[in-house]
């Protein structure tokens, strides 16, 4: 069985998982991390684990297994990276909020809306997976996230910020003809009840997410 080493690349910490343990380990990013950086803070993670691959959940537009554009609160230099020789294994790239999505997938029309620093998000119909970049639409005089982001969480406060993630739930899940929708990243834990129709997806699905993808490209 391979063994695949998932790294979940978010703008505060880069975490990482492999195959057959329980244990995610983490260390912190921040605005000034390359693609160098992360994949060095990966290795030193996992320095005592084995492993034959890797999965990269990427903060950002993923395309043909390379990112497509920096990621706005990371440093430069992510676009071009040679992943593969980084690591000395091959390595496949999905979008971080598709990467959560697949592993909290349980079959229909699945929205996935990630309440973390941005807002990320993917759909999965009948098994297939579609990236998204809902956070930088337009929403009431800004986005869409950043009314439900952290900074709409800062700006807003704890109690609109909630009416302001049940109203985005609300209209995207109507608009998107989803089934259900599954709320992850880290801010999802701040909503008290959640809106109709969303359940909690776990962080821990993003690492699922990670082995699943091999498990579906062969």
């Amino acid at each position: 069985m391979k063994k695949i080493l998932v790294v979940d690349v978010g703008g505060t910490n880069v975490k990482v998982a492999v195959t057959g343990q329980d244990e995610v380990r983490k260390s912190p990013s921040g605005p000034e991390m390359t693609a160098k950086a992360m994949v060095q803070a990966a290795k030193k993670l996992a320095k005592d684990w084995q492993y034959d691959a890797v999965s990269i959940g990427y903060p950002g537009p993923v395309s043909d297994n390379a990112p497509t554009y920096d990621p706005p609160n990371m440093a430069p230099g992510w676009v071009g990276f040679d992943y593969e020789r980084a690591f000395g294994c091959p390595v496949r790239i999905i979008n971080d909020a598709a990467m959560q999505a697949l592993g909290s997938y349980d079959g229909g029309r699945m929205l996935f809306l990630g309440l973390g620093t941005g807002l990320g998000s993917a759909m999965i119909i009948d098994g297939v997976i579609q990236p998204m970049e809902i956070g930088h639409l337009p929403y009431r005089k800004q986005t869409f996230e950043d009314y439900v982001g952290k900074r709409g969480l800062d700006r807003l406060g704890k109690k609109k910020w909630t009416k302001a993630v049940a109203d985005v739930v609300a209209r995207l899940k109507h608009a998107l003809q989803a089934e259900y929708v599954v709320l992850g990243g880290g801010n999802t834990k701040k909503l008290g009840e959640l809106p109709d129709g969303a359940r909690p997806g776990a962080n821990t699905n993003a690492f699922l997410g990670g082995f699943r993808l091999w498990e579906r490209r062969k």
